[in-house]
């Protein structure tokens, strides 16, 4: 059996088709898939990383965003040692949904770091929530970071996962 100095449970979340399975995918295989499906309930992933000789396991839970599964939400942020909200740059509609996504989170995990994560960066000129107003509302509701991210080109795709990884190692080990 495998030892590990941490293994941390990672909730990404956000409404259905904004990205999130894509994201996680291209973090575990480098690759950008543009068949994904929408993930029905909640996908499992894990991935082993060495950060300053610490053995990390990684259990990502990608958690469908479709009305229909908000139920399981509360049950799976249970444990949880960080998080990722998913929305699409070039949806309105999936970053107005941010409030009412950690309301659920809030409630039922233990003050955890978030990140606010905004996918699709590559389509500029399709884009609807401009990055200083994500920036200003991850600020409002007290998340620990703000990144836009592009699947397709990978662009901020392993600085996102680092940031998350390094804080959660960051709350489990506080300062003395």
């Amino acid at each position: 059996m495998e030892e590990y100095d941490y293994i941390f449970k990672l909730i990404i979340f956000g409404d259905g088709g904004v990205g999130k399975t894509t994201l996680t995918q291209r973090y575990l295989t480098g690759f950008f898939d543009k068949g994904s499906r929408l993930t029905i309930g909640v996908e499992f992933f894990v991935k082993t990383l060495e950060v300053a000789d610490k053995k990390e396991k990684l259990q990502i839970w990608d958690f469908g965003g479709e009305e229909r599964f908000r139920f399981l939400l509360p049950q799976y942020c249970r444990g949880t040692s960080g998080g990722i909200f998913v929305y699409d740059v070039t949806q309105e509609l999936t970053f107005n949904h941010l409030t009412a996504w950690l309301e659920v989170v809030r409630a039922n995990s233990r003050n955890i770091p978030l990140l606010l994560v905004g996918t699709k960066a590559d389509l500029e000129l399709k884009r609807k929530v401009m990055a200083e107003e994500a920036i200003n509302i991850a600020r409002a509701n007290k998340m620990s970071g703000f990144a836009e991210v592009s699947a397709k080109t990978g662009q901020n795709v392993e600085s996102v996962f680092k940031t998350i990884t390094q804080l959660m190692v960051k709350r489990a080990n506080p300062p003395a």
